[in-house]
């Protein structure tokens, strides 16, 4: 099943696009997408408010930012190197929330039953996107193994 925002459900629900609010570090984030931009951004302020933002409004806010001449990205006041663990473990954070506090976005991964979930769209290379097809489906196959043991 291929996740993107202009595909039918369950597949546009589980894009990063998706307005599915919940809260990461005591910041209120309404998408995904929106936590992901945010993370290009040094000011913490700035992270706050691109927080709020959903689907082609938020990229489109990091759209121009330059993180990947040096791949670093930005929590909160600390740094994150691209290609670190760190960062890995912040992304694995980010996904357990939302997961774990948005039952829209459950509902939409339970119901890819057993599909092999895909991101055609999505790049490959770390040093490209602060997401990979590779990253972004392998967080949510193994959130998708997760509902086996919750009741909801």
């Amino acid at each position: 099943m291929d996740i993107g925002s202009k595909h039918g459900y369950p597949a546009s629900a589980l894009s990063n696009f998706a307005p599915h609010p919940f809260v990461f570090d005591d910041v209120a984030c309404n998408s995904m997408e929106g936590l992901l931009q945010s993370f290009k951004f040094s000011a913490w302020p700035m992270q706050q408010e691109v927080c709020k933002l959903v689907g082609f409004a938020a990229k489109a806010r990091g759209r121009h930012k330059n993180w990947k001449r040096q791949n670093i990205l930005y929590w909160k006041g600390d740094i994150y190197a691209r290609h670190g663990d760190g960062y890995q473990h912040l992304l694995d954070r980010a996904y357990a929330a939302l997961f774990n506090q948005n039952e829209g976005f459950r509902k939409a991964l339970r119901a890819t039953g057993d599909a092999v979930l895909t991101h055609s769209i999505g790049r490959t290379s770390e040093s490209e996107t602060i997401l990979t097809q590779r990253e972004f489906c392998s967080r949510l196959m193994k959130l998708r193994i997760e509902l086996q043991y919750r009741k909801d």
